[in-house]
């Protein structure tokens, strides 16, 4: 029964959320300091909204099977509207280009699988004490 419930809970919130996993778990510190190891991201991923430089994605590489959770840092778009885009971790030096498949130097709308829109991170720095905040965009 409980775990029936949470199916139908996830699948509900793949469907508001237009997202495939509409919560994922940061596993790496390439997003530090914004993002540690842990940390909860929620997603959506609206096929209206346009992606923007700035905005954090989780997206999904050929070949790879756990996403990646990184900055938007170029957008690409050509005449005809089709928009490719550029992406990096906080913490790394250089751009994803060395993560994304041979051959392939942008990502686009298909290769993401959410955009962040909301955090729950559990604060490292209060007299050693943990607590858990929850931040959302509306």
């Amino acid at each position: 029964m409980i775990v029936s419930s949470a199916l139908m809970i996830w699948k509900g919130l793949m469907v508001i959320t237009g997202s495939e996993s509409p919560i994922v778990v940061v596993l790496s510190g390439s997003m530090e300091p914004a993002f540690h190891r842990g940390d909860l991201l929620f997603l959506t991923n609206r096929v209206e909204d346009p992606i923007r430089v700035g905005e954090i994605v989780v997206f999904r590489i050929e070949g790879r099977e756990i996403p990646i959770v990184h900055r938007v840092l170029k957008i690409h778009e050509k005449q005809n509207g089709h928009i490719k885009f550029l992406t990096k971790g906080d913490n790394n030096a250089v751009d994803d280009r060395g993560l994304y498949k041979q051959g392939q130097h942008w990502l686009e709308k298909k290769d993401v699988v959410g955009r962040a829109r909301g955090f729950c991170q559990e604060n490292r720095s209060v007299e050693d004490r943990n607590y858990l905040f929850l931040t959302l965009e509306l």
